[in-house]
């Protein structure tokens, strides 16, 4: 069986180390990180074969390293420039508006991740300016923004800029005017080090829902300073690509004539050498910081009239499900939310509209989980009562503990246990909705445990869910909607 080193890589890149663990240990980690409702998500290190990371929320990182791999060291980035064949490096009187050292070279506000040491020269600074855009494919909100740009510092793929759209909070790991490291080289031509400036920018999001969707640029100051940076370079407000294509979708055409000599904002798609698909169909304008309107996604400008019933529930994707979560994390909800608040409705957003609906005594159809005007005008204006905090006199069941149980005790000898306790808490509410025999109540998450979980999930009262989602593993919102029957409190 292998062995691994444990450690957690913090937000100031100093690392604790944890200690040897078995694989048995690695996939549990990876299990609970693959779980929907837990707040992290899993990264294989590309060039290391069987080293894994955990990417929290919390901005810490995981990192589980073999014991027998061999030795790997980030290589340090190469200061020096390498002119093309056929071009000389002008003088910096000859560079154009922002390369002779009067753009921004650090954004005030952004939180500095690392040394700072991540690229070096450009090769071709008489070539125009540009920003290059990625997608992480990760969560956003929280503290990923920290946990992923240690990510990007361990495995040597540093861009200068990591952006959150939820949070509005911009990360920089190098200077604006030295290279990134996110870009493949197209040849032997070093796609990081081209033109003046090449900005390159890791967007928490997944390509295949752009993170336009709901995005207001005129309500997002972190945005607006990414912005106000590369134009302080003469970057362009233009795609001279094209918009980013639909993810996933057909190629784009990366042509070497545009990407070399024109200036402007570029996805992923559109560097020569490059096979990735990121960042998705983004809308243009809003992400060079003007806002459209239109389709019910932009708040009015008080941002308290009542938008109507229409923007809430199922299926509504907009910029008012974003300021209802908002809202509604500061009156008590966020333990509702394993990550921030973002524009599309899910069952963290009906979860903690109910509490606080409860919280003013109302009860059946008035405590829906759906926002009516009577809901949205007491949190616009501050009156109301808060979310109680979770009652600390009642047990408190982990998702992660209770998946980890499941993970063991099933593929045991009967009776095995792992978090006795907390397993037994929830056989007990199973019991209750009767759904499993008092029998088998016994601190052990076997199957007769998983099967009757699996039913409470299936349930309209355990959240309606079907197919691989109903496995009867716990998730975070089953088990809140469990414990809003039943004495215990649910965390991930």
């Amino acid at each position: 069986m292998t062995s691994f080193h444990a450690a957690i890589v913090h937000p100031d890149q100093t690392v604790t180390y944890c200690g040897e663990v078995d694989s048995a240990h690695v996939e549990t980690a990876r299990a609970i990180a693959q779980l929907d409702t837990t707040p992290r998500f899993t990264r294989e290190h590309a060039r290391r074969p069987g080293s894994l990371f955990v990417l929290r929320d919390d901005g810490d990182l995981d990192w589980y390293e073999p014991l027998d791999a061999a030795p790997f060291t980030v290589r340090s980035p190469d200061p020096a420039a390498r002119p093309v064949p056929g071009k000389e490096l002008p003088e910096p009187q000859d560079l154009p508006r922002g390369g002779g050292g009067g753009g921004t070279v650090w954004i005030p506000g952004a939180i500095r991740i690392g040394d700072g040491s991540i690229g070096g020269a450009m090769d071709t600074p008489g070539n125009p300016p540009r920003v290059t855009l990625h997608t992480t494919e990760s969560p956003a909100g929280g503290r990923y923004l920290e946990s992923l740009s240690s990510y990007l510092i361990q495995v040597g793929s540093e861009p200068q800029l990591v952006y959150c759209p939820v949070t509005d909070r911009v990360a920089q790991l190098g200077p604006l005017t030295q290279s990134g490291r996110a870009l493949r080289n197209d040849g032997a031509r070093r796609t990081n080090r081209e033109g003046m400036v090449n900005i390159q920018i890791e967007v928490l999001a997944y390509a295949k829902s752009p993170w336009t969707n709901g995005f207001d640029p005129a309500a997002k100051p972190g945005w607006r300073s990414i912005l106000a940076a590369a134009r302080s370079h003469g970057v362009p407000d233009a795609f001279p690509a094209g918009p980013p294509g639909r993810y996933p979708g057909p190629d784009k055409p990366r042509s070497r004539s545009v990407w070399q000599g024109q200036g402007g904002f570029f996805g992923h798609c559109d560097v020569p050498g490059n096979d990735h698909g990121d960042p998705g169909a983004l809308d243009t304008a809003k992400v060079l910081g003007r806002s459209t309107g239109g389709g019910g996604q932009q708040p009015p400008a008080d941002g308290n009239a009542f938008p109507g019933a229409g923007q809430f529930g199922p299926g509504a994707n907009n910029a008012y499900v974003t300021r209802l979560g908002t809202l509604l994390c500061d009156r008590g909800g966020r333990r509702f939310y394993s990550v921030g608040p973002g524009p599309e409705w899910g069952e963290a957003d009906s979860l903690a509209t109910e509490a606080f609906q409860r919280a003013q005594g109302w009860s059946g159809s008035d405590a829906d989980g759906l926002p009516g005007p009577t809901t949205w005008e007491l949190l616009v204006t501050g009156r109301g009562n808060d979310i109680p905090a979770a009652d600390s006199g009642r047990p408190t069941l982990s998702v992660a503990h209770l998946a980890a149980a499941a993970g063991k005790d099933i593929p045991a000898a009967d009776g095995h246990t792992t978090y006795p306790d907390e397993v037994r808490v929830l056989e007990d509410a199973l019991v209750a909705e009767g759904l499993l025999s008092r029998s088998y109540a016994d601190g052990s998450f076997g199957t007769k445990t998983r099967d009757a979980y699996a039913a409470w999930q299936r349930s309209k009262a355990g959240g309606s869910y079907s197919g691989s989602a109903a496995d009867g593993i716990p998730g975070l919102s089953s088990l809140q909607r469990l414990a809003a029957r039943h004495a215990f409190n649910a965390t991930s």
